[in-house]
């Protein structure tokens, strides 16, 4: 996700939301992407690589465009077993703990935007510590600026602008005097050590250069933080404050108030998203432990106001710079003081409530050692066998899994809204980013969650007119492309999710699909009329009064639409609705009428295009915002063009429904490589966005699978790593890990479908237990090679028997068998015939 320029901000009205169901927890009750930045600030390849060498831990492999930075030798076959049996057979090495290779610090250099604080899988409590930098989007970077915060509502690998940090709470170690503290916003801060920094699931700690160290953890909707100082440090008149702002500085009506008697800091107020239109309400309750008030007051953007303990919107002195601090008395160096931060998205008593509900007895220890029993157990389904395997792939993939479970975030029993017993989740930043691999994720690993979010998503719906593309703290956010929460929930049924009411399901995607709302730029789909008559969307569409919203990304959207279409088709016919089957499949198609045959660029000739309404076609350059030819073009505002962070080039590989029949249009198996390899060596796909993901796999729809295989080790590790610099575009809510998860798996989703690509796993062993059936599938590597050389399948056996397909569906994961898999350093004749590749549209797909 990059950055936009919102045009038009709309208010949401807000609801008393009452009390849902809670969860069944294992715990005590867009800035541009860097890389684009960077591209701008050098202005070369030599210098761009020689930048990223001097900064980066990972260094760029000397090899040329068409390179791949490995070695093929000869050797023996290697084979490797994928078996599904009743139980996992293997651990991360034997006795080792999993949480050892999780680095929440990966993705937190330039670009990465990744949370890298203290929460519990979904958690709504994130804390960590807040930076002044361009890449704070998610509180904390790993960069040279000074914290000048903690807070504890933060998203992960966000795009767009920073995103929330509410009320951040500051210690000084000493402030005696009042008026050098420098209590506001605009000049407060203390840069950190850059060696104090520890990060593990559940766990946070940092050392500011002013003697202060922080440590927090966190429970689901509280956080604790442990500050202690460094032998020798002056505590005369320590000091801690609570300030009414956020990351983004958004504005809006504020109160925070102090109580000298209870040490608490209670604040709320109304702020702005990051990624959409409306606004929100926090609420936070902040005990302090370990010292005795000794004074208290206000401060504004020039002042401190002593004894002036409650700021609020009406006060001449407020505004988002301003806050309340006190001074505590006969501190020493060795003392321990103890901040017990409570949020609430419904009030302060709330906050309070969760605060001594969740974390009443302050104890940190339990509540980091109950934070990682959290994380074990939604890691559980996953072992691996890691013998032989480089720690720094180890890191990476852990890593990645981990990621994925950050958001969307469990807000159950805070919906602030509407009232319901259904689950609400919060942060789908955004569906467009996470339906290609994150939730595929979740329908491996956890089926509860994604159940629970599906319900969520259903909800939303009813309540709020059509499903969400990007929804962050409470609001609704900006919808990139089609409206992809259709994929989330037919992939989900397809797949047999559990839990869910699927006739009201089918009937929130059909609303996508016939209903256009007023503002189809935070909901729903744009251009209907349009899209049922002629068959597209149209380029520069004249302007609807009644149905508002951005008018570009023509060729974005309409491939978008069509794929949409084509999953509401596969649900459709699987329950029995062949009148909406037969509509929707026709509708499936509609990414043809885009493709103008005359285009020429790199080489080759026919690209998408924008079409105007009268059927004749309009001009978009083929590489138009790609790393070769303006990146910034195709982004959310109104001087964007026809596609959406990407090129014609990209999105002319984006027919998901039917590959097979973009293969034929582009003249056969070797002209569609031909094209598919250069998309990949030329540098006009850039894979820090997940449109480019699926085309790492489309090799398996020539008959090619090992060319897939051999482009996920060219992007793994080169460009997914174990290093803050290890994410090649923003992590997206975890979108990115789970490239990382799928690939090294052996296994990746075409989200929306039955389909798994084969590839070799990059384990000896792999094993998921699927949490629905109780199955375990496990991917077994025997001989297996660390060095990857070995990377072709030369033949195939499911349960004894020959298999020749190169790929699977989830049958495989729910029921179980065994798929053995033997590996060379060639390509074979496995999974080359056209029966053997994955099914399309055009060559009699069997829908569910």
């Amino acid at each position: 996700m990059a950055s936009f320029q919102t045009y038009k901000l709309l208010e949401n009205g807000e609801d008393p939301a009452a009390d849902p169901e809670q969860d069944d927890f294992d715990i005590d009750p867009k800035y541009s992407k860097p890389r684009r930045k960077f591209l701008e600030s050098v202005q070369s390849v030599k210098s761009f690589l020689q930048y990223v060498n001097e900064r980066s831990p990972v260094r760029i492999p000397r090899c040329g465009v068409r390179q791949y930075c490995f070695g093929l030798a000869a050797g023996l076959a290697v084979v490797i077993v994928v078996a599904v049996v009743g139980s996992a057979l293997f651990g991360v090495g034997e006795g080792e703990d999993v949480l050892q290779y999780i680095d929440p610090l990966i993705g937190t250099g330039p670009g990465g935007h990744v949370f890298a604080g203290a929460t519990l899988p979904f958690g709504m409590a994130k804390p960590v510590a807040d930076v002044r930098s361009d890449e704070k989007m998610a509180g904390f970077a790993s960069d040279d600026s000074a914290v000048w915060g903690f807070s504890a509502l933060h998203d992960s690998g966000t795009g767009g602008s920073a995103s929330m940090g509410n009320f951040p709470i500051f210690v000084y170690p000493s402030c005696p005097n009042l008026s050098e503290c420098r209590l506001q916003k605009t000049f407060r801060g203390s840069h950190y050590k850059k060696e104090s920094v520890q990060a593990t699931p559940g766990y946070f700690s940092i050392e500011l250069e002013n003697g202060v160290k922080s440590e927090m953890a966190a429970s689901m909707k509280v956080a604790i933080f442990k500050f202690s100082f460094a032998n020798g440090t002056d505590t005369t008149d320590m000091t801690i404050l609570q300030e009414g702002s956020d990351l983004p500085g958004s504005q809006g009506t504020r109160a925070l108030y102090i109580d000298p008697v209870k040490q608490r800091f209670t604040a709320e107020g109304r702020f702005n998203p990051s990624f959409g239109q409306g606004h929100y309400r926090a609420y936070t309750c902040v005990d302090v432990k370990g010292a005795k008030v000794q004074d208290v007051g206000g401060f504004n953007s020039s002042a401190v106001l002593p004894d002036q303990s409650y700021m609020n919107d009406t006060s001449l002195y407020f505004g988002p710079k301003q806050g309340v601090y006190a001074r505590f008395e006969n501190v020493k160096a060795t003392d321990t003081i103890w901040v017990r931060y409570g949020l609430s998205w419904l009030s302060i008593e709330r906050a309070c409530e969760n605060a001594e509900n969740e974390v009443g007895d302050w104890n940190f220890e339990r509540l980091r050692r109950e934070s990682e029993k959290a994380w074990r157990k939604k890691l559980a389904p996953i072992k691996i066998d890691s013998k032989g395997v480089d720690k720094k792939h180890l890191r990476n993939y852990w890593s990645g899994v981990y990621r994925a479970f950050l958001s969307p975030q469990d807000y159950t029993g805070e919906n602030q809204l509407w009232n319901s017993t259904e689950p609400y989740y919060d942060s789908w930043y955004c569906i467009w980013d996470t339906f290609r691999g994150v939730h595929p994720f979740y329908m491996l690993v956890d089926t509860i969650s994604q159940s629970r979010m599906v319900r969520s998503l259903i909800d939303t719906q009813k309540h709020l007119g059509w499903l969400p593309d990007c929804r962050m703290s409470f609001c609704k956010g900006l919808t990139q492309g089609g409206s992809n929460a259709d994929v989330v929930i037919v992939d989900s049924f397809v797949k047999k999710l559990e839990g869910v009411n699927w006739d009201d399901a089918y009937a929130a995607i059909v609303k996508d699909a016939e209903e256009e709302p007023a503002n189809w730029d935070v909901e729903g789909r744009g251009s209907l009329d349009s899209w049922k008559t002629i068959g597209y969307v149209p380029f520069k569409e004249k302007y609807d009064p009644l149905h508002e919203g951005l008018r570009t990304r023509s060729i974005s959207r309409t491939v978008e639409y069509a794929y949409d279409d084509f999953c509401i088709a596969s649900m459709a016919n699987a329950t029995g609705r062949h009148e909406d089957y037969e509509k929707y499949t026709l509708r499936a198609g509609n990414w043809k009428n885009v493709y103008n045959p005359d285009i020429e660029s790199m080489g080759f000739k026919g690209f998408p295009q924008p079409r105007w309404k009268n059927g004749t076609f309009g001009f978009q350059n083929a590489t138009l915002c790609s790393d070769l030819n303006n990146f910034h073009g195709c982004y959310l505002n109104p001087s964007g063009h026809e596609t959406y962070e990407g090129s014609p080039w990209t999105y002319l590989f984006f027919v998901p429904g039917d590959m097979q029949g973009l293969i034929t249009l582009l003249g056969g198996r070797e002209a569609f490589l031909a094209r598919l390899e250069k998309l990949h060596d030329s540098g006009v796909l850039y894979m820090g966005d997940e449109q480019a993901f699926l085309t790492a796999f489309l090799y398996h729809y020539a008959g090619r699978p090992g060319l897939s295989a051999k482009r996920t080790h060219m992007y793994i590790p080169d460009m997914f790593n174990d290093t803050i610099t290890g994410i090649p575009g923003n992590d997206d809510s975890g979108a990115m890990g789970t490239f990382v998860f799928f690939s090294m798996l052996g296994v990746f989703p075409s989200a929306g479908q039955n389909v798994y690509f084969i590839i070799p796993p990059y384990f000896p062993s792999v094993s998921i237990k699927n949490p629905q059936t109780g199955k375990t599938a496990t991917i077994r590597n025997v001989n297996f090679d660390p060095t990857y050389e070995k990377m072709y399948v030369q033949s195939a056996k499911l349960n004894g028997r020959t298999y020749t397909k190169n790929w699977i569906d989830h049958e495989f994961f729910l029921n179980g068998g065994t798929l053995d898999l033997v590996l060379g350093d060639v390509e074979s004749e496995w999974g080359t015939r056209e029966e053997d590749c994955p099914p399309s549209l055009s060559t009699g797909l069997h829908l569910p």
